[in-house]
């Protein structure tokens, strides 16, 4: 099926699009939301400016797609590839992303408020200036998830569920995990991170806050603390970056 033929049937309100081959195809700008895209190939193909939101990606194979501004709040892409991916400005505001693999994807100011990203891998995926935040009482999800190496930088991950993710060797200069970046939020929505367990081993954490998150348990070991503000930071268990245990 060629890219006209695919439009033609979803404006005649087709939406079942199962495993279906759109590789190198251009949809700039397509309006293609509440689509079911599981299985599919959209490999390389060009979806800046999109409208995917709601759409069904699971499985999908989207390595090397450029998803640029594309909108894809409340999309099902669990399990799919988006290896090497371009998601710069992309809105996944409340998308699924359980096991996804987004490993050296460019989220460059993304938004990822309130996704679920657990046993995701981002491995050297750069995120830098990307915004993890609380979304209508709904916390992103981090669980278990791969940050190696990523560039996270000037991210803010207040409120966001973070334990025991792999941040080690990653770079978080300037990063917000403290209660500091949730702004003015209503009891409810008053959430202190929880970095319990998590691994910062050898990652850069200069210049980060961590006001009144929540460290017992972290591996800090080799990690970068220049500046760092901890002010009501719980480190109990804590290995610091000299090997030391926290009491």
């Amino acid at each position: 099926m060629n890219v006209d033929e695919f439009l033609l049937r979803y404006a005649a309100a087709e939406r079942n699009f199962p495993d279906i081959d759109l590789s190198y195809v251009d949809l700039q700008e397509a309006n293609l939301v509440n689509l079911n895209l599981t299985g599919a190939n959209l490999s390389y193909a060009d979806l800046r400016e999109a409208r995917l939101g709601k759409a069904n990606l699971s499985k999908a194979n989207i390595s090397y797609a450029n998803l640029s501004e594309t909108i894809l709040w409340g999309a099902d892409l669990s399990e799919a590839n988006l290896y090497q991916a371009q998601l710069r400005e992309a809105d996944l505001t409340g998308a699924k992303l359980i096991k996804t693999s987004l490993e050296k994807t460019q989220l460059i100011k993304a938004c990822l408020s309130g996704c679920n990203l657990k046993n995701a891998n981002l491995s050297h995926a750069i995120i830098f200036e990307a915004n993890f935040r609380p979304n209508q009482n709904q916390q992103t999800d981090l669980t278990d998830a791969i940050l190696v190496e990523a560039d996270l930088s000037y991210t803010n991950f207040s409120g966001a569920i973070l334990e025991q993710a792999n941040f080690e060797k990653a770079k978080l200069c300037h990063a917000i995990f403290g209660v500091s970046g949730l702004g003015v939020l209503s009891s409810e929505q008053s959430y202190n991170t929880n970095l319990s367990g998590v691994n910062f081993k050898d990652a850069d954490l200069s210049y980060a806050d961590f006001s009144g998150a929540n460290l017992s348990d972290a591996n800090l070991r080799g990690a970068d603390l220049t500046r760092t503000i901890l002010t009501n930071a719980n480190l109990n268990r804590a290995m610091m970056p000299d090997g030391t245990i926290h009491d």
